[in-house]
């Protein structure tokens, strides 16, 4: 059981999705591993769970990096972990592997919330403000045959999420995918949705889905030894 300030994201879902997928895949054994958008830290545990080498997560909030670093504390985990805007506190270090679990719920408008507990859902109009960034700039902290692991709801644009990556130079593909039922927050927002044509009528559940992208190794250089290539 972990602990959870008020205001900071609860393990869903999302969360079971990516932390199985990154089980499944072994992609953290002996790797460095970067979390962001940590929330309460779930995520980076789950990847010194899998033997991750070293683990670093990083959060905009200020509850959510006192949560992420409580809960490394009472499973005697080794996780750093710093408050910072997406890749900003670690933009002169390289890693291994990139999970994200970012806000990607469509909202009413384009104004990101701050001081509410909406900051761990919302994500503007097209629910991409956050996915767009970190596919922007996933493969700048990625060293030659890096990953990235990155959970979102199919109403926020799977494919958008595999072009702009792909745009960047990255192989992509979706690793997992799982229907998932609404919950609060889907519930209350789906008649916002359906007006849009992003549900059915009788739609009460989303598709997440975990993309998974690889930075490929330039040529004549020997790879690191990961899995499967996307």
């Amino acid at each position: 059981m972990l602990l959870r300030l008020p205001g900071t994201y609860p393990a869903q879902g999302d969360t079971r999705l990516l932390t199985d997928t990154l089980a499944r895949l072994g992609y953290a054994r002996g790797r460095s591993v970067l979390d962001v958008c940590t929330g309460g830290g779930a995520v980076a545990l789950a990847a010194v769970r899998a033997g991750a080498r070293r683990v670093t997560a990083v959060d905009l909030s200020h509850r959510a990096v006192l949560t992420a670093r409580a809960n490394a504390l009472l499973a005697r985990a080794r996780v750093r972990v710093w408050r910072g805007d997406l890749f900003e506190p670690v933009q002169d270090e390289r890693f291994d592997l990139v999970l994200a679990n970012p806000p990607y719920v469509p909202a009413e408008t384009d104004r990101l919330p701050r001081h509410h507990p909406g900051r761990s859902w919302d994500a503007g109009v097209d629910g991409r403000a956050l996915l767009d960034r970190i596919c922007a700039g996933a493969h700048r902290v990625l060293v030659p045959g890096g990953r990235l692991l990155l959970v979102q709801s199919t109403l926020s644009g799977e494919e958008a999420t595999l072009s702009h990556l792909r745009s960047r130079g990255m192989t992509a593909a979706v690793a997992a995918r799982a229907p998932e039922p609404f919950g609060p927050v889907m519930s209350a927002r789906a008649e916002l949705l359906r007006s849009r044509g992003l549900l059915r009528a009788d739609q009460e559940h989303e598709e997440l889905v975990v993309v998974e992208a690889r930075l490929p190794v330039p040529s004549g250089a020997a790879a690191r030894g990961f899995g499967r290539v996307v």
